[in-house]
């Protein structure tokens, strides 16, 4: 015979609300890269951050725009990012090509999360405006 559980009954009401994920703030940084892994590390950041990125080749060439794709390979040479340039065709830079890099647009998502549209939603409807289930702009 099992032993009654002790363990707090959950109800969908506290199942439904979980925490958000806290992104880092990377606006306007510019990462140190002075070695493998810290560029590894920054790439890696780029390519979840929700924003534009300049990327400074070892030329001294510079390409803005957002990273939407990379590819990791064993070595810096075999590993690139792809870039969508604000004008252009998409760019494909390996990470040996790296010179810097700068978090140099605008988080098209900060601020932006679930917790926030619900608080500004009640305090619309509070204050007597009309607060619509619509999604805002992204700019």
């Amino acid at each position: 015979m099992s032993q009654p559980s002790h363990a707090p009954v959950l109800s969908p009401d506290d199942l439904e609300v979980v925490p958000g994920f806290e992104h880092e703030k990377l606006q306007g940084s510019v990462p140190s890269i002075s070695n493998e892994s810290d560029l590894r590390e920054a790439l890696e950041k780029a390519f979840d951050y929700r924003g534009d990125i300049t990327i400074t080749r070892k030329d001294g060439t510079q390409i803005e725009g957002y990273l939407f794709d990379r590819r990791q390979g064993k070595t810096l040479s075999e590993s690139l990012v792809r870039i969508l340039p604000a004008n252009g065709p998409r760019v494909s830079i390996p990470y040996s090509d790296v010179a810097a890099l700068a978090f140099s647009g605008r988080d098209s998502a900060a601020g932006k999360s679930w917790e926030a549209w619900v608080r500004k939603y009640w305090e619309k409807k509070a204050s007597g405006e009309t607060a619509e289930i619509e999604p805002e702009a992204l700019d």
